[in-house]
């Protein structure tokens, strides 16, 4: 083989690659034509996404012919770099874009999470039905919630929704707002995480860390009622616990899905198993995780402005379910 016929041959497609690489968003579109072993030149009909891995593969064929044949370094250096950045898109990630990020919003995750409906139900009755029981317990037999928190826990519970705390008599610095913002994140994100990953335990551990925390949050809500500090409390989780709880919900059905699907395969491998049900539950978890910002934002910047008159916080917060409700129900179309 000689450098010239070898150039001949492959330049066609070594010019497509760095026209490629240079405007990635080409990957969208339709791939260059194909020259075939005739020598004749083929349509091709797949988009270049799927081109594109295929000729990065021939690229460093390439680039080891022309090092075994002693070309010219100065082609070996062009198929070196061009190398070097095919590999850096390939393997680098598609860049951010509001496009792909408004699908994933309005079409990708309300439809996982209505596909799933079953597990959804199935993981929201757990929760909000072992918050009411114990809530329940908790209202009839006050004492009770002493064997489901320390009497230290019970203590500062009572020191954060006093009405007549420091922190309820005078507005919080922005500065503080913020702080709070980052804690929330940190805290309702460590919750759902644990959530979804208790699903390799068959499922099991989503299950476990959703009724714990289903059980924490009724025996936590009864006992605030009891010591007479309902309105503090109800409205200031009003504003963000419709997303914070449905989050919560969300995670562990991820974890649910992953779970099941590692023990019940459907004649599948556990790997392939495991990634199909990726296919679902990735979408979920990651919706969950964007929905847990939300609703940080919320507690830090909103809920916990108490000089707004309750009903304004009661308001806003029966809106923001509401809207929960639409989008779950009305975004994306059919599954």
């Amino acid at each position: 083989m000689t450098q010239r016929s070898f150039i001949e041959k492959r330049e066609g497609e070594w010019r497509e690659l760095e026209r490629v690489i240079a405007n990635p968003a080409l990957l969208r579109k339709k791939a260059p034509p194909a020259e075939t072993a005739a020598g004749t030149v083929e349509a091709a009909a797949a988009p270049r996404a799927a081109w594109f891995p295929q000729a990065c593969r021939k690229l460093a064929g390439d680039l080891n012919t022309a090092k075994s044949h002693g070309f010219d370094p100065a082609l070996i250096e062009r198929l070196n770099r061009l190398t070097m950045e095919g590999n850096q898109l390939l393997y680098g990630g598609e860049p951010f874009s509001w496009r792909i990020f408004s699908r994933f919003i309005f079409q990708t995750f309300p439809r996982a999470v209505r596909s799933q409906w079953r597990s959804f139900w199935a993981c929201f009755l757990i929760f909000f039905g072992l918050a009411l029981f114990s809530a329940l317990i908790c209202l009839r037999f006050p004492g009770f919630v002493y064997e489901l928190m320390s009497r230290r826990t019970a203590a500062s519970l009572e020191a954060l929704y006093n009405p007549r705390g420091d922190h309820f008599l005078k507005p919080r610095e922005v500065s503080t707002d913020a702080d709070m913002f980052g804690y929330y994140v940190y805290n309702n994100i460590t919750i759902a995480f644990r959530a979804f990953a208790g699903g390799i335990l068959a499922g099991i551990g989503s299950v476990l860390i959703l009724a714990f925390n289903g059980i924490f949050a009724g025996a936590a809500a009864a006992h605030l009622i009891n010591k007479g500090y309902q309105e503090t409390f109800f409205s200031f989780i009003v504003g963000h616990s419709g997303f914070e709880l449905t989050a919560l919900v969300l995670a562990a059905q991820g974890g649910l899905l992953l779970g099941y699907r590692l023990f019940i395969t459907r004649g599948l491998s556990r790997g392939e198993s495991l990634r199909e049900a990726g296919k679902t539950a990735l979408p979920i978890i990651s919706g969950s995780a964007l929905m847990l910002v939300i609703a940080a934002c919320i507690e830090a910047f909103w809920s916990s402005r108490h000089e707004i008159s309750q009903a304004v916080h009661y308001g806003a917060g029966l809106g923001m379910i509401v809207l929960l409700i639409v989008y779950f129900l009305g975004s994306g179309g059919k599954p």
